[in-house]
């Protein structure tokens, strides 16, 4: 039986296989490190494979993304100055290939076919946590959260917040019908309770901020290109204003308090100075992607000690450009600030610039929420998670797919000779 090409490589007819490779993928991204590689083999399986069904389409244009092919490039290459050259080596290829996955779903899968397979696959991992019912208990600030089959609170909630927010864009730009409003009622219940028994600070409060960036690009399908400008550099310049205030004025911890937080961010400060100290010692090229969180390496050691991490692994600076200036240094840093910067301008500005989209208004969502989290976690920064996985699916997304012309060749149009001519 021979199964026709659009219906694994076709925007328009392969819903049902992108749904289901999407949400495969938020499984394996969620729980690799419970049920082991036979997850990750999965998520290779669903995405490596398309290639060999049309290479050509998939590999058109490919040059066009060179920013990602740099940063890619300069991970991999750091293996010659890492600290610990075979974690270097492995990580970056893993981290390569994950990239190369998220190349694939942006050509195959549509912004439709994404939102409807996360929740599908969202669902899914919060019930089996829910199941689970594990609850952790944090030493530094004192109280027990909900985890589920997690290994981090903060895991659980990103997870739970990306669940409400596909479950709100959905039914307000992607909906076909009243059966999907009926649909989405149960992954929202459960994310939002979820969400909530976890107490993680960050989602809760980087939710709300992107739905009402969301409201306000949705509001301007309605403006002409003229005033969205007009708009854009208002609101703009307001948000400054609005942040230098709140800072000065005392806001900032006042904001802190509501979610249980002191200014230290439950020692987050500090692990962010001890971050920018080690950066100091390698300025330029970091020890090498993933070379710092090493088991016998006695910084790692200390700061392992010092957080009451028993098991010596799972830990970071929770910041993004902390952990590339440390791993990768400076060049490092700019290149995956780069990254994220393109990819969230890029959508802003489809919708500022040019026709208004309802993908455009998604993925500036999806990049507002992961640039807040990346000032107190690394959701873009390592392979096998969903953080960078949406990062570089809505780079991608930015990128125009050149379309195949076919071959015109001039037309004999000379009468033929006769032989009498």
């Amino acid at each position: 039986m021979k199964i026709p090409k659009s219906l694994l490589i076709d925007q328009e007819k392969n819903s049902v296989y992108g749904a289901f490779a999407v949400a495969v993928s938020i499984w394996a991204f969620s729980y690799s490190t419970v049920f082991g590689p036979v997850l990750i083999l999965a998520y290779y399986a669903v995405w490596l494979p398309l290639i060999l069904v049309d290479y050509r389409r998939l590999l058109r244009g490919v040059s066009s993304a060179w920013l990602p092919l740099i940063f890619a490039f300069y991970v991999c290459f750091s293996v010659f100055w890492s600290d610990a050259p075979g974690i270097t080596a492995r990580t970056a290829l893993q981290y390569c290939s994950h990239i190369a996955c998220a190349y694939i779903a942006a050509r195959t899968v549509s912004v439709r076919t994404l939102t409807i397979g996360a929740l599908i696959g969202i669902f899914f991992v919060l019930l089996y946590s829910l199941k689970v019912g594990a609850f952790s208990y944090d030493v530094l600030d004192g109280t027990y959260n909900f985890v589920g089959a997690f290994s981090s609170k903060n895991q659980l909630g990103f997870v739970a917040s990306l669940g409400i927010y596909f479950c709100i864009v959905f039914l307000v730009f992607l909906r076909r019908g009243r059966l999907s409003l009926f649909l989405t009622v149960p992954v929202v219940v459960l994310s939002a309770y979820l969400l909530v028994v976890a107490h993680s600070a960050t989602s809760t409060a980087s939710l709300p901020a992107v739905l009402l960036l969301v409201a306000l690009l949705a509001m301007t399908k309605k403006l002409s290109l003229r005033y969205r400008r007009v708009i854009f550099l208002v609101g703009a310049c307001g948000l400054v204003v609005v942040a230098l205030v709140a800072v000065n004025a005392g806001l900032l911890d006042f904001v802190l308090g509501l979610f249980g937080k002191d200014s230290t961010l439950t020692g987050r400060t500090y692990l962010w100075q001890q971050g920018w100290e080690a950066a100091q010692r390698s300025p330029v090229l970091g020890v090498g992607y993933a070379a710092y969180w090493v088991q016998g390496f006695a910084e790692a050691e200390r700061l392992w000690n010092e957080f009451y991490i028993t098991t010596r692994s799972g830990f970071h600076f929770h910041n993004t450009y902390i952990e590339a200036l440390v791993e990768l240094g400076y060049i490092g840093a700019t290149l995956i600030s780069l990254i994220i910067l393109r990819t969230l301008w890029g959508h802003i500005s489809a919708l500022i610039f040019r026709t208004w989209q309802a993908e455009s208004v998604i993925l500036a969502g999806v990049m507002v929420l992961l640039v807040i989290r990346s000032f107190v976690e690394i959701d873009t920064f390592n392979p096998y998670i969903m953080g960078s996985f949406l990062l570089y699916y809505s780079y991608f997304k930015l990128v125009r797919v050149p379309v195949a012309r076919p071959r015109w060749t001039a037309a004999n149009l000379a009468e033929p000779e006769t032989a009498a001519g």
